[in-house]
């Protein structure tokens, strides 16, 4: 796990890891490094668990 993880059981919101998925992104230069990609990829699944828990909520 890497230390930007968050703990078993914790969650970000989708806000939080949108804004961590920009920063990554500025921080690349527009150009992902394989360990960069690797992260990007962590954060959207994230974000994408994180939308979709928000739109049960809402239902």
């Amino acid at each position: 796990m890497s230390p930007d993880s968050p703990p078993p059981g914790s969650a970000r919101s989708a806000a939080e890891l949108n804004e961590r998925i920009r920063a990554l992104w500025l921080r690349a230069g527009g150009t992902l490094s394989a360990q960069e990609r690797a992260e990007y990829e962590r954060l959207v699944i994230e974000w994408a668990a994180a939308v979709r828990g928000r739109i049960i909520e809402a239902a």
